[in-house]
């Protein structure tokens, strides 16, 4: 494919979560070898991060910038972001986003971008765009599944959604009663998510592959009247890091036997309540499988393994488990061959993760998406589902026994066999896919026309129109 000549200056602006950020720099890197300029803003809590992932490679093709959003109080820009931000505090971080506004304006006006892709939470961001004559495309970092399943659900009220594996009953799923509620109290702020969807101009992308969703994409782009372009699975690259902490976690695996080990991960935005806690690590135990578990608690609260963990558990599994408090290399550990299972929350992020290094997913969902997609991997055939007891609650046997299934016996084969025709599917249209996913690109910025402006409309009226829309 023969690219344009000038480089096309592209804006990125995801919302403040690494589960967000994260596939918005995976498509700057993508586009970025294609002859774009990116410029991926976001705040400086979240740009140190990000910096680390960068590196001299693509100094001279992607810009950080950063966003000035206000400081609220009880919200100090160390909490400008999702990671590790106490629950309590997400409303008011999602309100200080709204505020930002007027500083996005003034940055597209200073940088004059060919294009904005924005994410799902911020419906202002197009109509600004509008308003500088700048064409604007949503990007939706979860699954078409899910996507299509909410608006199948609020555009069609009482009717089924068609693929009856995917579909989520109160009445016939009583196990996952409160994670459909989770993931309806989620989409509380539905009108603002798909307010985003229709302001995009004539496409959507989607971190997706049609191997892997290609009916949920198809369906999606019925509901949403919007062609759907999936850009891959968009997976970061393993990098040969020294890191003390790295080498630890490397040389306790290196111990262990081929495909013997489970990696234990929640994100970076759900935390276990203690009793979810204490029927993990039980159901860990009872497994006699090793395991990586990383652990996670909301900034500020200092809690112990030892503490957090059921009396005498850290003594019985011994060096059977290796327990990492807050961060861990996750795509390190993924791609190490001693690792034979991923018990996972099942965010869209990890679940590609888990596919491309053909890891078995044992889906632990928690709430948001995370239902959906765990149906989505059972169908698919690359993942097995903890069943819940009749209250949705996590039970230590259950969790025994599908660890057993996927890592000793022999349905992890299976699993694995059907991650590694699916990779290799999608190796093989790597090329065309992001071909397609640029010249999509490419023609809407040649289509770039003087569009009605919003003439006289101050950024103070833009924050108003959607201040009555309740944030997802």
């Amino acid at each position: 494919m023969e690219y344009q000549q000038r480089k096309t200056n592209v804006f990125m602006f995801p919302w403040l979560a690494h589960g967000h950020i994260l596939p918005f720099l995976e498509l700057a890197k993508t586009l970025s070898k294609r002859n774009f300029n990116i410029y991926l803003c976001s705040t400086p809590v979240n740009l140190s991060c990000i910096q680390k992932k960068l590196g001299e490679k693509y100094a001279n093709s992607i810009t950080l910038v950063e966003i000035q959003v206000p400081t609220l109080p009880g919200l100090p820009q160390n909490y400008h972001t999702t990671k590790n931000l106490p629950p309590h505090l997400m409303p008011t971080l999602k309100t200080a986003f709204d505020r930002s506004a007027n500083d996005f304006s003034k940055l597209l006006e200073t940088l004059k971008p060919d294009l904005l892709i924005y994410d799902t939470i911020q419906p202002w961001a197009p109509i600004i765009a509008s308003k500088h004559d700048i064409p604007a495309v949503a990007f939706v970092a979860t699954s078409a599944t899910m996507t299509s399943f909410m608006l199948h659900r609020y555009k069609n009220p009482g009717t089924k959604f068609p693929f009856k594996d995917i579909y989520l009953n109160d009445h016939e799923d009583s196990n996952l009663v409160h994670l459909l509620q989770s993931s309806e109290n989620y989409y509380k702020g539905k009108n603002r998510f798909f307010e985003c969807l229709k302001r995009s101009c004539g496409m959507i992308l989607i971190k997706s592959l049609r191997e892997i969703e290609g009916k949920y994409v198809d369906h999606l782009s019925l509901l949403a009247k919007k062609k759907i372009v999936p850009v891959g699975p968009l997976v970061e690259a393993t990098t040969n890091s020294t890191e003390d902490d790295h080498l630890n976690i490397i040389k306790w695996l290196n111990k262990k036997g081929f495909g013997s080990t489970v990696f234990v991960s929640f994100g970076s935005e759900y935390y276990l309540s203690k009793e979810e806690m204490e029927e993990m690590a039980h159901g860990l135990e009872l497994s006699g499988v090793n395991f990586i578990w990383v652990l996670r608690f909301p900034l500020g609260e200092k809690i112990s393994v030892e503490e957090a963990m059921p009396k005498g558990f850290l003594e019985r599994v011994g060096e059977r488990g290796l327990i990492i408090q807050e961060w861990a290399p996750q795509v390190k550990i993924l791609e190490h061959p001693n690792v034979g299972g991923f018990v996972s929350h099942c965010g869209w992020s990890s679940i590609m993760e888990g596919i491309k290094y053909c890891v078995p997913i044992i889906a632990v969902p928690m709430h948001l998406d995370q239902p959906v997609n765990a149906r989505l991997l059972t169908e698919v055939g690359v993942g097995v589902e903890v069943k819940r007891d009749g209250n949705g609650k996590i039970v230590r046997e259950e969790v025994a026994k599908v660890v057993k299934e996927v890592v000793v016996d022999k349905s992890g084969d299976v699993v694995r066999k059907k991650e590694m025709d699916l990779r290799e599917k999608a190796r093989m249209r790597e090329e065309e896919l992001m071909d397609g996913v640029v010249e999509e690109l490419l023609q809407l910025c040649r289509k770039r026309k003087k569009r009605p402006q919003l003439n006289g409309l101050l950024m103070d009226n833009v924050i108003e129109m959607t201040s009555n829309v309740v944030l997802l």
